[in-house]
């Protein structure tokens, strides 16, 4: 039983952190004048957390992550 609730606080730790990293690098390519090289290097650099966290979840931070992304790039570098 003991087993099972470390791994499940440390899943919580995980997704918490996942959670703050993927805000961070929203916040940063909303509020720091980037080329869109550099955003899309945020978005590269936000992703490879991700899957360092999460391993073989690429696809599930894709259809998570990757909509809220291509949103904010596309409106702030005007991509549509």
């Amino acid at each position: 039983m003991k087993m099972d609730s470390e791994a499940l606080l440390a899943e919580e730790r995980k997704i918490r952190r996942l959670r703050r990293a993927m805000d961070l690098a929203v916040t940063l390519l909303w509020q720091v004048d980037l080329t869109l090289t550099e955003a899309q290097e945020v978005v590269e650099h936000a992703k490879k957390t991700a899957l360092e966290l999460f391993p073989d979840k690429e696809q599930t931070f894709d259809l998570i992550y990757g909509p809220r992304f291509r949103r904010v790039l596309a409106e702030k570098y005007r991509l549509h």
